[in-house]
């Protein structure tokens, strides 16, 4: 699958790009929570977050938006537990029916059910999206 980025999106990968050093492979810009995530390389987290967190901190600065920054995975599992962190997975089935389409179900308990899905569903949405783009996997369901 293809991403097509929009001329922001494309601006926003390329100042985090050059402050931080990561290389970006996927961006999410949610006006609406005022907040932009950055799926990066794997091994980039280091680069992307800096000491003490200094270097997304500049970043947030310079984009005047929250910055959130998870860290690619090619394994489906490992991928989506970095999508739901800081939430406590238990365990993580990814399941491909007859017609393809793939279905991760992520078990957790309670307080971290809550953490997983996020204020109004966020979370929860930017992982389904993340993962669809990347993974090709149409839901995530939690339990």
């Amino acid at each position: 699958m293809t991403i097509k980025f929009t001329t922001n999106e494309i601006r926003y990968i390329a100042l985090f790009e050059s402050m931080t050093g990561a290389m970006v492979k996927d961006c999410i810009v949610d006006d609406e929570n005022g907040k932009v995530t950055f799926l990066v390389k794997k091994g980039d987290m280091g680069l992307a977050i800096g000491k003490k967190g200094s270097t997304v901190a500049k970043v947030q600065k310079a984009l005047d938006k929250g910055v959130e920054v998870i860290e690619h995975s090619n394994d489906p599992v490992e991928f989506i537990k970095n999508l739901m962190a800081p939430a406590k997975i238990r365990s993580i089935r990814i399941l491909q029916k007859e017609n393809g389409e793939k279905i991760a179900t992520v078990e957790t308990d309670p307080k971290n059910k809550r953490i997983a899905i996020g204020r109004g569903g966020q979370n929860i949405e930017r992982a389904r999206l993340l993962a669809r783009r990347q993974h090709n996997i149409s839901n995530i369901i939690i339990k």
